[in-house]
């Protein structure tokens, strides 16, 4: 199966879409899906964004915050479920650093996906922190 990665303007996606693509990830329990005007906001502020499609159907989205010199910051990475483990979040998180190849890729994980960062080259960093509003 193949597939298309590229680098799109968040402010002009199907909205509807991208929601999709964060309910059928598992991303969706975590995020505002609910927030319509918020979801908004955060796809159409992210001045990175990466997608995935097959078929001219979205899959696949890597939102990252980025100064394309010194740090990316990856905010969210989706891959619908029926697409997970088949090299699709590798490939958006590849297209993301190739946009900013200077810059180091900093995210914050899923619970479950603690054990999958590691295996795709990021190392551990024991001093973030997160101040909530």
């Amino acid at each position: 199966m193949s597939w298309s990665i590229e680098r799109e303007n968040g402010a002009d996606l199907d909205l509807e879409e991208v929601l999709r693509v964060y309910r059928e990830s598992g991303l969706g329990e975590r995020r505002p899906i609910e927030e319509t005007e918020r979801m908004a906001a955060m796809v159409r502020n992210a001045n990175l964004v990466v997608t995935c499609r097959i078929d001219d159907e979205l899959v696949g989205i890597a939102r990252s915050i980025s100064d394309f010199s010194y740090v990316t910051y990856l905010a969210d990475i989706a891959v619908v479920r029926a697409h997970q483990r088949s090299g699709i979040g590798r490939d958006l998180i590849d297209a993301t650093r190739k946009e900013a190849p200077q810059a180091k890729i900093v995210l914050l994980s899923a619970p479950a996906a603690t054990e999958y960062y590691p295996y795709i080259g990021f190392t551990a960093h024991d001093s973030a922190w997160v101040l909530n509003p």
